[in-house]
């Protein structure tokens, strides 16, 4: 049985979509983290408390950053809330803290999540009331968001140090109808051949959410300064450490030299929040967003980077519109082969109608619960 001890040496999970486990990897490494151990959907590292605040302002493409609090084999009832309980969970959670339990199974025997949601909420709670010597716990205080998951008999006990997703960077305001996470947005830049002085356009930007996540890729600004994590109230983490990380972050920042980033959409509304989005996460001038559709697109350049996730629903009036999308993008790309291709979608059809040839990748990717394409047209160096 693993469990966590030493209160300066920590376990921390970086959770991540599937596909995006590799990137998230990266990021880590990137951060100075070298002792990484990846599964599906996560990657674990060892961390200090100074980490806590370092990897949830820094991971551009991670959904949350987890504390491993202990991992075990739990075939019974009786071995989850026993381990579960053996646990020192008042060595992070207060006598108010709030400590909601959230589960899944996945191949395992005990395979109902609401039954190991109550005996993982009432092992730890009888852990803490004895520990403090009371009878009742209030739950006013800070939150400590226990995540429960038993995968083929194997249960990993975490806390959520992050409260709201990662993907809610605190700029965007409106995201419209079926919405591009920001950390799958910032993925398909970090998937693409796109380099900071390279040319780089989303003829369907809708919101901006890919353009936006790449102007702070190539500013260096971290996704997290604009908001706060659940962690900032834990009374083991000193303060300075956040205000540390944060001024780090701020002195981080890189304004040298001009991006040359364009964002295109029929949708003048779609186009006034996007421009709004730019300016909230601090990229407005790195950014030239205009009204218009594709069809009066004109590219007269040879060399340059497309992203893009091609809008659906509300803003189209069925497949012969999306069909048609793909007919005008397949028009104005096919003979430039120097322009990298990058498309977001669910319809598997879409090779079909961009006829450039054979996409170079094919990445199975989720937005969301939705799974999806990213097919990777790499064009001529």
């Amino acid at each position: 049985m693993v469990t966590y001890g030493d209160m300066e040496n920590i376990t921390l999970i970086a959770t991540a979509k599937f596909g995006l486990e590799k990137i998230v990897k990266n990021e880590l490494k990137a951060l100075g983290f070298n002792q990484l151990a990846g599964g599906e959907g996560k990657v674990e590292f060892a961390a200090t408390w100074r980490d806590v605040p370092r990897t949830n302002l820094w991971l551009r493409c991670a959904d949350r950053v987890l504390l491993k609090m202990g991992e075990f084999t739990a075939v019974t009832f009786d071995e989850l809330f026993e381990q579960t309980k053996a646990i020192p969970w008042e060595e992070l959670i207060p006598v108010d803290g709030r400590f909601p339990i959230s589960a899944k199974t996945v191949k395992s025997t005990l395979h109902s999540p609401r039954s190991c949601q109550a005996i993982v909420k009432k092992a730890v709670a009888e852990r803490l009331q004895a520990a403090y010597g009371v009878e009742w716990l209030a739950e006013t205080g800070p939150e400590y968001a226990i995540q429960a998951s038993l995968v083929r008999d194997t249960a990993v006990l975490a806390i959520d140090t992050s409260g709201a997703g990662l993907h809610k960077r605190g700029y965007r305001a409106d995201a419209g109808e079926a919405p591009l996470k920001e950390t799958l947005a910032a993925g398909l830049v970090r998937l693409s051949s796109w380099r900071p002085e390279q040319l780089l356009i989303d003829p369907l930007c809708g919101s901006g959410t890919i353009l936006i996540e790449a102007a702070m890729i190539a500013r260096n600004i971290a996704p997290g300064l604009n908001r706060t994590f659940a962690a900032e109230a834990w009374p083991v983490i000193d303060p300075q450490l956040w205000q540390d990380a944060r001024a780090a972050a701020q002195d981080a920042i890189d304004r040298n030299g001009r991006l040359h980033i364009n964002g295109y959409d029929r949708d003048a509304a779609s186009i006034a929040i996007a421009q709004s989005n730019a300016a909230k996460a601090g990229v407005a001038d790195d950014i030239t967003f205009a009204q218009k559709e594709l069809k009066d697109l004109w590219i007269d350049r040879q060399y340059g980077v497309l992203i893009s996730n091609p809008p659906y629903g509300r803003r189209l009036g069925g497949y012969k519109e999306i069909n048609d999308l793909y007919l005008t993008l397949n028009k104005i790309f096919r003979k430039k082969k120097g322009w990298a291709v990058y498309i977001l979608t669910a319809d598997a059809l879409f090779p079909r109608y961009f006829k450039r040839g054979k996409p170079d990748r094919v990445r199975k990717l989720y937005n969301g619960k939705i799974r999806v394409n990213y097919y990777q047209y790499h064009g001529e160096r």
